[in-house]
């Protein structure tokens, strides 16, 4: 391995709670770039990685959704709220995009009339909400 990826993985986990703070698509990247897999393309994905965590971690959105996030086991965020759990691998897949998109327009709604944001609102009881 490289020493200078070696050095570049290090950093990243250092400022990243050990890549807990992660989203699972640059865990994996990390986890490709450290076992020697990347082609041209991941080794810029990479450079990005590390340039994004120099200048303060930020986690890209689920699906590019604005606001919407998921983690490592599937639980799906909205700005911070738990809103719903997903099943990885699925939760990457068309299906899944397209129930995503469903979910922040919910959580929209429930924002403009100052509803709670949470996985009770926006899936168990949505449609007592009166949307």
């Amino acid at each position: 391995m490289d020493s200078s990826i070696f050095q570049i993985a290090s950093h990243i986990l250092k400022h990243t709670n050990d890549g807990d703070d992660l989203a699972p698509e640059h865990l994996k990247l990390l986890e490709m770039a450290v076992n020697g897999f990347l082609n041209e393309a991941g080794e810029q994905a990479f450079q990005e990685l590390y340039q994004n965590v120099q200048e303060g971690y930020v986690r890209p959105y689920f699906h590019g959704i604005e606001h919407l996030t998921i983690d490592h086991e599937g639980f799906v965020y909205w700005k911070g709220n738990q809103v719903e759990h997903y099943n990885i691998p699925w939760a990457y897949g068309e299906e899944a995009q397209a129930e995503a998109r469903e979910l922040a327009q919910r959580c929209i709604l429930l924002e403009r009339t100052g509803k709670s944001i949470d996985s009770s609102t926006t899936v168990w009881r949505w449609d007592e909400m009166g949307r």
